[in-house]
C-alpha cells in the first residue's frame, strides 16, 4: 500500500483509500473534520498573520495626517475662492449705484428738483441690489411687534398713534434681512395702551 494511505491522525493504514491515489474519500478515515485543523491549516499562525507591525502602523498614522492636512488645505482654498467670489458679486452689483452717485455729483449745481430725483433713483437702485442679493427691506407701520424682527426704541400711547396695542406704531430705522436670518433689526415705536 502507498506511502500517502495513511490516516494522518493516526498512521495507520486508511481502509478505503483509492489505490490509485492512496487519498481516502471525503467523510472517511483520511478527511478531517471541521473542528480539527491539520498541522499548517488557517488556525497555525505565523509571524506574518499576527496584523501589522509598528513600523506599518506609524507608517498608516503618518499617511493619514498627511491626507487629513492635504483635505484641511484645499478647504481653506475653496472657501478663499468662494468669498472672492461673493466680494466680486456685491461688489459688481453696487457699481451701477456708484455710477448714479458720480452723475448726480457732475450735475450738484443744477435744478435741485433734479438733484431730489437722482438721489430718488439711487436708492431705488440700492434697494434693488439689496433684494436682489435675497434680503428684503422691514420698514412697515402697524404690523404686529416682532422681537425677532424689530427693536423697540420708544413707546407711544396706542390711541394717539392710531395703532393697536402691540404694534408698530412707526419705523425710525428700516432693517433688513431674511425670515430666518436678520441682518439688522428694524428699530420701531411700539403703541402701548395708556393706564389711565
Amino acid at each position: 500500500m502507498s506511502e500517502f494511505a495513511r490516516d494522518v491522525r493516526t498512521g495507520q493504514p486508511a481502509t478505503d483509500a483509492d489505490p490509485g491515489t492512496g487519498i481516502a474519500p471525503s467523510g472517511q478515515g483520511g478527511a478531517t473534520s471541521g473542528s480539527e485543523a491539520a498541522p499548517g491549516g488557517p488556525d497555525a499562525r505565523g509571524p506574518e498573520a499576527a496584523g501589522p507591525d509598528a513600523a506599518e502602523l506609524e507608517d498608516r498614522w503618518r499617511r493619514a495626517l498627511a491626507d487629513l492636512d492635504n483635505v484641511r488645505k484645499r478647504y481653506a482654498r475653496e472657501v478663499g475662492r468662494e468669498r472672492t467670489a461673493e466680494r466680486e458679486l456685491v461688489t459688481a452689483a453696487f457699481l451701477p449705484v456708484l455710477d448714479t452717485l458720480d452723475r448726480a455729483l457732475e450735475h450738484a449745481d443744477a435744478d435741485p428738483g433734479s438733484i431730489v430725483e437722482g438721489i430718488r433713483t439711487l436708492r431705488e437702485q440700492a434697494l434693488a441690489v439689496v433684494s436682489g442679493l435675497g434680503f428684503r427691506r422691514e420698514d412697515e407701520p402697524g404690523v404686529p411687534f416682532d422681537p425677532a424682527r424689530h427693536e423697540v426704541v420708544g413707546v407711544v400711547d396706542a390711541g394717539s398713534s392710531g395703532v393697536a396695542p402691540g404694534a408698530v406704531a412707526a419705523v425710525v430705522r428700516p432693517g433688513y434681512g431674511t425670515t430666518d436670518h436678520p441682518l439688522r433689526p428694524a428699530a420701531v415705536t411700539v403703541a402701548q395702551r395708556s393706564d389711565s
